[in-house]
């Protein structure tokens, strides 16, 4: 009678950890193909040569949306573009200036647009109206390496990241369960995982200063 208990338990257990582990496993597939591929090209990062393309643009302001933009410097000097100022921007050179703050300095406006594989500024005069637009990209690797990172990449993706941590979480502790169960029949279970863990420590140790 205990024994049929025992093996009821662990059908019961065998079931649910195999329905966690596959449904885990599954959400996690294609992130961690990615972060995989990502953690190589990182980790070799400067024998992969990346060559930034730059793209300068230059513009002028019209004149009373510069003179919205001198107002707004002059009263408050803080928090993001004027929408109409922002609308031209996006118009004009093709940006999306968001709800970024720019940086308020004395008789200039600019903003930082940083993204994944990238970087952008825009520059106003507020003498003149003058606006200069730089853009560089880094590539599609210089891209997918900043998505590993979560580097610029908004909190959409951020909070994707957190999603992926807790269910690459379930898939290990889940392996790990269903490890402890088959051991008894897999006798080189225990010492490979040991060795997972001696491994990164006595590289750590020995050869990380």
């Amino acid at each position: 009678m205990e024994a049929k208990q025992d093996q009821k338990r662990r059908a019961f257990w065998l079931k649910h950890l195999h329905q966690w582990h596959w449904i885990s496993s599954a959400l996690c597939l294609v992130g961690m193909i990615l972060f995989a591929a990502t953690g190589i090209t990182l980790n070799h990062a400067s024998q992969i040569e990346a060559k930034a393309e730059v793209v300068t643009q230059k513009a002028q302001l019209p004149e009373p949306l510069r003179a919205e933009l001198e107002a707004a410097a002059e009263a408050d000097g803080k928090g993001p573009l004027p929408a109409a100022v922002a609308a031209w921007l996006q118009q004009t050179l093709a940006l999306e200036p968001g709800a970024r703050e720019p940086e308020w300095n004395d008789g200039e406006i600019y903003l930082s647009l940083p993204r994944p594989g990238g970087d952008a500024w825009v520059s106003i005069e507020l003498e003149d109206g003058a606006v200069e637009y730089e853009r560089t990209d880094r590539g599609w690797v210089s891209y997918f390496n900043d998505l590993h990172k979560g580097r610029n990449a908004g909190a959409a993706w951020g909070w994707f990241i957190d999603v992926f941590a807790v269910a690459c979480l379930v898939f290990c502790i889940t392996g790990l369960f269903l490890l402890q169960i088959h051991a008894g029949n897999r006798p080189a279970t225990w010492p490979i995982v040991g060795l997972g863990l001696v491994i990164p420590l006595v590289l750590a140790i020995l050869f990380i200063h």
